[in-house]
């Protein structure tokens, strides 16, 4: 399969899977907490796992080939606090009121006792906050399936793990707000729809100016963006949801997961 449709179809699908939370949120009555904190936690491992022993360490190794080992690893370590503050910055922009970030259980949601055009504004909130942090996401998934399709896949998986949730909190507020499923399932599903679009922008007009120096830059940011959202977003999220053990467990599942399937494609 061609590297560029296997990278959109990747992204697409890890962008899509907020569908998947609108459906647990219609049809399930009750959170099932202790399979999401053990899929949150498992994400959380599979991405710190891969940002730290893969991406920047490739980082790493290709600037320094470019710069040398000094500049190198200094232009690399630039780069990965760089995507940290990058999505800092969008999570601290965001309306706390729709910050994905605050996830909350379904029965929760619809216990909550709002004005329906709270629920309303929330949900809408949400919609938005969720396509602005999956956008960088889009970028992630995409760029690492150019490269590295061993490294791709787990990375995709991960992240349509953690846009469960986020589908959940878009979905239930809308719905519970307006009596509409497919409405609130249209938000949910366009929200994720930002993932392909940032990689889509990546490819028209980032693409054509891809060299090994921009890779490096690339990986070092992806990784950076990642383990911000593990430690910011998928981690206190998965001991929300659940007992703490849990979210541990899913944590070194996640971590071993990553390193056996990388030890795989050596």
């Amino acid at each position: 399969m061609n590297n560029i449709i296997r990278a959109f179809l990747l992204t697409l699908f890890a962008g899509l899977s907020t569908g998947i939370g609108s459906a647990i949120a219609f049809y399930a009555k009750k959170t099932n907490t202790k399979f999401l904190s053990v899929s949150l936690g498992l994400s959380a491992g599979v991405m710190v796992y891969v940002s730290f022993v893969e991406l920047l360490s490739k980082s790493m190794e290709i600037l320094s080939k470019a710069l040398g080992a000094k500049l190198g690893s200094f232009i690399s370590i630039i780069s990965f606090f760089t995507g940290v503050f990058l999505i800092a910055l969008i999570d601290k922009l965001v309306p706390s009121e729709g910050n994905p970030h605050e996830m909350q259980r379904v029965e929760k949601i619809r216990e909550s006792g709002a004005v329906e055009g709270k629920l309303l504004r929330t949900g809408f909130l949400t919609a938005v906050a969720v396509a602005v942090h999956n956008f960088p996401e889009g970028f992630a998934a995409f760029a690492s399936a150019l490269q590295e399709v061993s490294i791709a896949i787990p990375i995709a998986f991960a992240i349509a793990i953690h846009n469960i949730p986020e589908g959940i909190a878009v979905s239930v507020p809308i719905f519970y707000a307006t009596g509409d499923k497919k409405k609130a399932f249209l938000y949910s599903f366009l929200s994720g729809l930002s993932e392909p679009l940032g990689a889509a922008i990546f490819y028209l007009i980032l693409f054509p100016f891809v060299n090994d120096l921009v890779i490096g830059v690339i990986f070092a940011c992806i990784a950076g963006i990642m383990v911000f959202i593990s430690i910011d977003e998928l981690l206190p999220s998965a001991r929300e949801y659940g007992e703490h053990h849990l979210s541990v467990y899913g944590f070194v599942a996640g971590m071993a997961i990553m390193a056996f399937s990388l030890l795989a494609f050596v």
